[in-house]
């Protein structure tokens, strides 16, 4: 990164950095606690951020708890990732109204917005560009996903503690954000170690007057990345992916998984990667008037599955084989790149506490090409 790219901003000094994203237009959204979690709210002062707070994450388990510290982004993340500020839950695509000699579909594209993420973390930050890759791919770019992608200013934040239910440094998409952001913040003692990583982050960089970054702000980053990386205990070997978990199809771990799974979805919903979704028709009560909406939905839903009449993936077995192969194998294929940014999600919302870093080594056991290591390091 060019040195013009990068500076120290003192910690007091935050609101400065609100207050230029406020100037040029944006509205600023960062985590804040609520009802017992952490979650994208609107922020209008540095005193709206979680300080104070971190979180603590096991399978099957999230709490907020005081810290003792002062640190304004203590807590690493919450139940949300960044996927729904680009890929809404629920969204109108176009209304469709019957004339008497016709019908005439009208595009329903978002509002232009101007949004600034702050406080996204490298996982989510991996996960955004890898959204990227599926709804922009090539010819075929989601309209809706762009219009409101364009609109999206994002502030990492890389991490200086890991959760236990982290392993970003083993899938390569963390604990320091490494492209797919506007900014990036490092959380020193006194200072952020601020860095630029597009044209508008360096424009907004440069408007803030930061005094140059020292080489022991950025030693004393890269240390404390560092030390966050190997304090991770969860990792996942993906180097025999995708091959060895197409041949464990038939593996007796997946009848052992889905007697613990109960199909909630609620590791799909708090995914960064997952697009699984279904379209929907709503009439007026005039019939002449209707509304073609798109929703998040879920491969661990039943009806999901139906094609034509037909369930292809009728018992909780099939959904949750379906799901962890194409995360991890067939996504390969699709995309270049596993699915999955480490982030730990899914075990700490899981209701039961199944973990995939256990799940895939147990499948790849007796694999012909590997044996793989256990799932904690």
């Amino acid at each position: 990164m060019n040195s013009d790219a990068r500076g120290a901003l003192l910690l007091a000094d935050l609101q400065r950095l609100l207050d230029a994203l406020g100037a040029k237009g944006y509205r600023i959204v960062g985590p804040r606690v609520r009802d017992g979690a952490v979650v994208w709210e609107t922020v209008e002062r540095t005193a709206d951020l979680p300080i104070g707070w971190r979180d603590v994450q096991e399978p099957g388990r999230y709490r907020l708890e005081r810290s003792g510290e002062d640190r304004l982004f203590g807590v690493v993340h919450g139940p949300q990732s960044l996927k729904p500020f680009s890929f809404a839950p629920r969204e109108p695509l176009l209304t469709i109204e019957r004339s008497k000699k016709s019908l005439t579909a009208v595009p329903t594209m978002p509002k232009s917005e101007k949004v600034a993420v702050l406080g996204a973390r490298p996982c989510d930050v991996a996960g955004l560009v890898m959204q990227d890759r599926i709804f922009l791919r090539d010819a075929y770019a989601d309209p809706y996903y762009q219009a409101r992608r364009n609109g999206l200013f994002v502030i990492a934040v890389n991490c200086t503690r890991a959760l236990s239910t982290c392993f970003c440094a083993s899938m390569g998409s963390g604990p320091q954000a490494k492209a797919g952001f506007d900014l990036a913040l490092t959380e020193l003692d006194t200072v952020f170690l601020i860095e630029a990583g597009s044209p508008e982050g360096r424009e907004i960089l440069s408007a803030l007057e930061v005094k140059p970054a020292s080489q022991t702000h950025i030693e004393t980053a890269e240390s404390r990345i560092g030390s966050c990386a190997m304090s991770q205990t969860r990792r996942l070997d993906t180097s025999e992916l995708p091959g060895a978990l197409y041949e464990a199809q038939e593996h007796a771990r997946w009848d052992d998984v889905a007697a613990r799974c109960l199909a909630c979805a609620n590791c799909t919903m708090v995914c960064p990667t997952c697009f699984c979704h279904t379209v929907e028709e709503t009439p007026d009560l005039t019939g002449q008037r209707a509304e073609h909406a798109r929703s998040w939905d879920s491969c661990f839903t039943q009806e999901h599955g139906y094609i034509h009449g037909k369930n292809i993936r009728p018992t909780i077995k099939d959904r949750y084989r379906m799901w962890l192969t194409h995360k991890l194998a067939s996504w390969i294929d699709q995309f270049g790149t596993s699915g999955c940014v480490g982030c730990g999600r899914c075990i700490t919302w899981c209701p039961v506490g199944i973990d995939l870093t256990e799940e895939l080594p147990a499948l790849l056991k007796h694999s012909t090409r590997t044996k793989q290591k256990p799932g904690h390091a």
